[in-house]
């Protein structure tokens, strides 16, 4: 079995978590895309190896989400004070070595295979915001409700 994961997000502040990467950039392209949820799909992942499922499968949770759509859920869940501008595709172009590819992957046969297994995960707008949550109540509880000076700082700050 192949899982194809795709801009990975985590509960957590790690360095590889795409939520962890984006909120450091001061600016960002607002693009939608297909994203994996960490939380809802490592069990799925289980329960499809458990079912002895086959094949390519893209491991993402279904819809596409914008960047924008994930910064203003974190504005407003975990940090109320944060702030991001964005920039074109052409502009993002002219700063890095490699372009960036954005896309919507087709989560049908991920969503059949997962019915058969008996397992449900969310549409990536729902997952997301409840990752987020997640998110806000693991920094209550490792700093408290003064969590905020324990967030990635942008590039430009570091």
């Amino acid at each position: 079995m192949i899982l194809r994961v795709r801009m990975p997000i985590s509960d957590d502040l790690a360095p590889r978590n795409f939520i962890t990467k984006i909120v450091r950039y001061d600016r960002v392209v607002n693009v939608p895309n297909s994203m994996t949820v960490l939380t809802e799909m490592m069990p799925a992942s289980v329960a499809m190896a458990e079912a002895k499922l086959t094949g390519i499968y893209n491991f993402c949770n279904p819809g596409a989400v914008s960047h924008n759509e994930i910064l203003d859920m974190y504005k407003e869940i975990v940090d109320p004070n944060f702030t991001y501008e964005n920039f074109t595709i052409e502009q993002q172009n002219k700063i890095l070595e490699a372009k960036r590819s954005n896309n919507e992957l087709d989560a049908t046969k991920l969503m059949a295979a997962l019915a058969e297994c008996g397992v449900q995960i969310n549409e990536i707008h729902e997952a997301c915001r409840l990752c987020i949550g997640r998110m806000r109540e693991g920094l209550i509880a490792e700093h408290g409700e003064n969590y905020h000076d324990k967030l990635p700082k942008k590039l430009s700050q570091s």
